[in-house]
């Protein structure tokens, strides 16, 4: 930044004498009333790169993206000066009279012209970094234990994965009274304004919340590949089907990797990220995988170009779930036991070695995938749906999900919580066997096989927090045979899906609530689709070639062999749609 002396950092609709950048101190400094209101430096835009690449010699320079009208922040100049003059002093000003002219976004308040402090001008540059507001106090989480233990915090730049007090599992937590200093208008504002923009990293729908997220982490250390930000599908004819009005598909596997995966994984890869750059001793990442945990952590290890170690249960998980850790260059080792053993295997490797745990015991991958939590609702317009329903392994989604509403809900965003459904394969229910017998004893089982092979766990790491989301939030577990959840997926596919046999459990919950009327017709319904549909193709060729032993594959649709003859063609074309 040498010879940078006086800048003007300018709104779409402020004087360039509103704000002004002085030079004094080791980074350029935005003055206020000639305070420090916050530090144009490393991370205003997103890399100090970035702006050394713009603003070099005191010459001034232009961004090379081209400015929308509604862009808060346009463009940094330089104003000339005379040589060897000294350099003038910020001119200081009155917030309130220079803030008179800065429009809001449209949708923001009643759309009038902000009025007075600091907090409007953060409304109105929502693509500042919150972290660096000067506010009484500064945004930061911590682990701490889910049990309560007192006392009981770590840093979350420390390999620590349960309490060390109890060996429970561990929570992030974060400064609630430091997020509530900017009221549910203004995150919300920052919010909207940040999905899918390309200054980094808040296009991506984890990092646009990155204050929510992980806010000491340092945007330079961000792996991302702007996941999130994925389709809710209005599943209006497939809803009608079922006498709803108000069917949504959240489709969470529109991403990266395929998977919801990528939610979490991009936050733990990330401060993984952040600790071996300040030398934590740390070698690779390891997780044990039913496919789509391993996909987004070779992913996004491979982008961080930080080795990656996967433990698949053999002969357990598809083709195309297989090949991309493959594909990116991790270590997959294929153990001859089921998920669970391969659980077992990877926390003994942990104990001892320098490899990172990244499945869902460590709670980092929980923020990000809260965040489609708060994702949903920013789509209605920042209204809660009546209902989401959940399909459910090893269950950190369960809590995540409900992480992510109550944050909502705290800080005044959102004024109720949903019910939330947790939907399990029948062959591998511990949570349902739990809820049905009204949670007075909970067993882990051995799963048995099932085509939902992602969720075919049956000691799931994180019962307690299902089980305590479940409670909180109203919730009932409901269960899906094999024949229900293809059924359903088959069924549903019919109107425009491409569905996952997991997303196949979760419709066939939908089905039985829906007949029962506990789901009702005009109920705001939202169906969580985990992965995409063509990581599961075996199962789909199976299903419609009715090669699925006992199943009766109700709504198989098999390809038409016919000899290679005009005549044959029309008579199947006439019978069909009866020409």
């Amino acid at each position: 930044m040498e010879g940078l002396r006086e800048s003007a950092c300018f709104l779409p609709t402020a004087s360039a004498s509103s704000y002004r950048v002085s030079s004094s101190g080791p980074a350029p400094k935005i003055l206020f009333d000639g305070v420090n209101k916050c530090s144009l430096g490393k991370s205003f835009f997103g890399s100090s790169r970035v702006l050394k690449n713009k603003i070099a010699n005191g010459t001034p320079r232009k961004f090379s993206f081209a400015p929308k009208a509604t862009d808060p922040i346009v463009a940094v100049q330089t104003p000339p000066q005379s040589t060897g003059a000294q350099p003038a002093e910020p001119r200081k000003t009155t917030v309130q009279n220079e803030l008179s002219t800065v429009r809001r976004y449209p949708g923001v308040g009643n759309g009038g012209a902000v009025q007075g402090g600091f907090q409007d001008f953060i409304q109105a540059t929502t693509l500042l970094p919150l972290s660096l507001a000067p506010k009484e106090r500064k945004f930061r989480a911590v682990y701490r234990c889910f049990a309560g233990c007192e006392h009981e915090e770590y840093d979350l730049n420390e390999v620590v994965y349960r309490c060390k007090k109890c060996g429970g599992l561990l929570d992030v937590q974060h400064d609630m009274e430091a997020l509530g200093q900017f009221d549910a208008l203004t995150w919300k504002s920052i919010f909207d304004n940040r999905t899918g923009r390309t200054i980094w990293p808040y296009g991506s729908g984890v990092w646009g919340k990155k204050e929510w997220v992980l806010p000491e982490l340092e945007a330079d250390n961000v792996v991302s590949m702007f996941e999130g930000n994925s389709n809710l599908f209005w599943a209006e004819r497939f809803g009608k089907e079922l006498g709803m009005s108000d069917l949504w598909v959240k489709q969470c596997g529109n991403t990266h990797t395929g998977s919801f995966k990528d939610l979490g994984m991009t936050v733990l890869v990330s401060q993984v990220n952040q600790m071996m750059k300040r030398k934590a001793n740390i070698k690779a990442v390891g997780c044990a995988s039913t496919g789509d945990t391993s996909a987004a952590l070779g992913a996004y290890c491979a982008a961080a170009n930080i080795p990656a170690v996967v433990f698949l249960p053999a002969n357990k998980v598809t083709v195309a779930q297989l090949v991309q850790p493959i594909a990116n260059g991790a270590l997959v080792l294929s153990l001859d036991t089921d998920f669970d053993g391969c659980m077992k295997v990877i926390q003994q490797v942990v104990e001892e070695f320098p490899i990172y745990l990244a499945n869902s015991m460590n709670s980092l991958r929980l923020e990000g995938q809260k965040t489609a939590a708060i994702e949903i609702c920013q789509q209605f317009d920042w209204q809660v749906p009546d209902w989401v329903i959940i399909p459910g392994g090893n269950l950190g989604n369960m809590y995540a999900f409900s992480k992510g509403f109550r944050m909502l809900y705290e800080l005044g965003l959102v004024d109720k919580l949903p019910r939330l459904v947790c939907a399990q394969a029948q062959n591998a229910n511990p949570l349902y066997r739990a809820f049905k017998n009204g949670w007075s004893s909970y067993e882990p089982i051995k799963a048995q096989t099932t085509f939902a092979s992602a969720i075919q766990i049956g000691d799931p790491v994180s019962i307690d927090r299902a089980i305590a989301a479940i409670k909180l939030h109203d919730g009932i577990v409901e269960e899906a045979s094999e024949e229900e959840l293809m059924d359903a997926a088959a069924r549903a596919d019919r109107t425009g899906m491409f569905n996952c046999p997991h997303t196949g459990v979760a419709l066939a919950a939908l089905i039985k609530l829906r007949e029962q009327n506990i789901i009702g017709p005009d109920d705001r319904t939202v169906v969580v689709s985990t992965a995409h549909g063509l990581k599961f193709t075996d199962s789909k060729v199976l299903y419609h070639s009715s090669n699925m032993g006992d199943i009766n594959t109700r709504f198989a649709n098999p390809p038409v062999e016919l000899p290679n003859d005009v005549g044959a063609v029309i008579d199947v074309l006439r019978k069909r749609f009866k020409l």
